[in-house]
């Protein structure tokens, strides 16, 4: 089938592409370049430099006509979403309503959903969250993400738009970009393989569900051949906090710098964890890769780029 990439050439999204054309599907990647890389476009897919809230974008989605539509493209710097709420609904609101009316009009099949657990649930009232969990997002990158989903619910109702919406974790592994917002594996790794020490924020003891790229990876070639619709928790189900990254980060990286701690951020979210039955029950998907051998992957992959 051809499917259409938004945010290709990122981190999460390329690597999702490459599954996709290894599958056998005809792959098309729109990507503005903002903060994705040209290194990661497989020479296979079609790709187009455009920004998702164009009138280009919307003439590509008309010309293209896929039947799938993966969207992934997003601001997705917590800090700029709270800094420049405006910017942050422009990209992930209108942008994404420029896509979905393109969709709707050239009839696409699907619409897979990059949403966000951990951002949109907020501090949590039950561990792990369910799809079911109240959404308290606590900074306009979360909101945008549950106001993505509620557009998609009304495409799906009014115009029979089918959508899955998977609802991440903290995705971690190669290619992850250790520089803005990013996470804080990618940051650690970089700095420690440097020969720095990171400073850990607070007391380390905040938790996130830490999910591998590849386990999202196959949860998107999953959700291609699913008849649900609706929203999907992408995660481990396993709390991990900061303190126990670095530990694990310290011995693979081979650093003799202790944790270095400092002030806590303000208005950090204390815990975060999903719960991922539901991904089992309509997906047929589970985590496969550890935190442990995921880090170890993710250390290779930073080491290597380090020395080439």
């Amino acid at each position: 089938m051809k499917i259409l990439v938004t945010g290709g050439a990122g981190f999460i999204a390329s690597h999702i592409t490459d599954a996709y054309l290894a599958g056998g599907h005809e792959v098309v990647i729109v990507d503005d370049l903002s903060s994705g890389k040209r290194a990661n476009l497989p020479a296979a897919a079609k790709f187009y430099h455009a920004d998702i809230r164009s009138p280009e974008a919307r003439e590509i989605m008309r010309n293209e006509r896929p039947q799938v539509l993966s969207h992934h493209a997003a601001q997705m710097d917590v800090r700029r979403s709270v800094a420049d709420p405006a910017f942050d609904a422009e990209v992930n609101v209108l942008g994404f309503i420029n896509l979905l009316e393109a969709a709707r009009e050239v009839e696409t099949e699907k619409v897979i959903f990059a949403s966000s657990g951990g951002a949109m649930y907020g501090e949590q009232e039950a561990f792990p969250a369910p799809e079911s969990h109240p959404h308290n997002p606590l900074s306009p990158y979360g909101i945008t993400k549950a106001t993505g989903e509620h557009y998609l619910f009304y495409y799906h109702a009014v115009y029979g738009l089918p959508y899955v919406a998977l609802r991440y974790g903290n995705v971690f592994g190669p290619r992850q970009d250790p520089h803005g917002e990013a996470g804080v594996i990618a940051i650690f790794t970089e700095r420690l393989l440097a020969g720095q020490a990171p400073t850990i924020n607070g007391d380390g003891k905040q938790t996130r569900d830490y999910v591998f790229v590849a386990d999202v990876v196959r949860a998107n070639v999953a959700a291609l051949a699913t008849s649900f619709v609706g929203p999907i928790n992408i995660g481990t189900g396993i709390e991990s906090d900061v303190n126990t990254l670095y530990a694990h980060l310290r011995v693979l990286t081979g650093s003799p710098h202790p944790a270095q701690h400092g002030a806590a951020k303000p208005g950090e979210q204390r815990r975060s964890v999903l719960a991922i039955d539901h991904a089992a029950q309509v997906l047929g998907w589970r985590p496969e890769v550890t935190l442990e051998e995921g880090l170890r992957r993710t250390v290779e992959f930073f080491r290597a780029r380090a020395s080439g």
